[in-house]
């Protein structure tokens, strides 16, 4: 039979309340948090967003169909590659990949420490 210790829900969610603190202090989430804001902020980043959105549903009965015209669909790439290529837009990117695998690191770390899949029960999938 298995040992299995059992914390009082005060003790689980002080460690949480603490875990939550500690994640909140890193380089990885501050910096995550800085490029959010720049993202938000960046009027021309957002502006690319809203055409590319606009091309992708007024194209969106054609795509399906498999019908839509080379040059649909290099206007919706080009409206595509003018988002993701703004420094906001790559800033966040990258702040989000470097704080995903801050989580990964943790979540097994948890793992570790715990015996249990910590990933396995990770409903964003960010930390497996």
């Amino acid at each position: 039979m298995n040992d299995i210790e059992i914390a009082p829900p005060s003790v689980v969610l002080q460690a949480a309340a603490d875990f939550s603190y500690a994640l909140t202090e890193t380089l990885e989430y501050k910096s995550f948090e800085r490029a959010d804001d720049f993202l938000r902020r960046d009027v021309h980043a957002q502006q690319a967003l809203s055409e590319f959105q606009k091309k992708w549903k007024s194209s969106e009965a054609l795509m399906r169909l498999n019908a839509l015209g080379i040059e649909e669909q290099q206007e919706l790439e080009r409206l595509r590659q003018a988002y993701i290529t703004k420094p906001s837009v790559v800033a966040y990117v990258q702040a989000q990949a470097d704080l995903v695998e801050l989580c990964r690191v943790a979540g097994n770390s948890i793992s570790q420490a715990t015996g249990l899949n910590y990933a396995a029960v990770c409903s964003s999938g960010c930390c497996g």
